[in-house]
């Protein structure tokens, strides 16, 4: 997937965190962090994005992140989104879906 343009996903309340994805050409991936909590969780957070950046076949983009304190899901959240938005497509919802893979009775 490509990123083809700058997109956010995200709020700066407590308890969120903003995501601004934007396109890096050749360059790889980038992550700049900003968190209320770096110094406990910084580097639990940069792992998050990766896994989630990269499950998207990601490899060219910088992530600018401002954290009040997101949880995981949230994270893994908004990152999926900013990047949806920033590759103009849908996320797919199927792998979440719990009839998903079941057969017919």
């Amino acid at each position: 997937m490509e990123i083809r343009k700058t997109a956010v996903a995200g709020t700066l309340e407590s308890s969120d965190i903003m995501v601004t994805i934007r396109p890096n050409p050749g360059k790889g991936l980038q992550i700049e962090l900003e968190s209320v909590v770096l110094s406990m969780f910084g580097d639990e957070i940069r792992k998050t994005v990766e896994e989630v950046v990269s499950s998207f076949g990601i490899e060219d983009a910088v992530v600018e992140l401002q954290d009040k304190g997101a949880i995981d899901c949230v994270i893994r959240a908004r990152v999926s989104a900013a990047i949806c938005r920033a590759a103009e497509t849908k996320f797919d919802w199927s792998a979440f879906d719990p009839e998903n893979g079941r057969e017919e009775a």
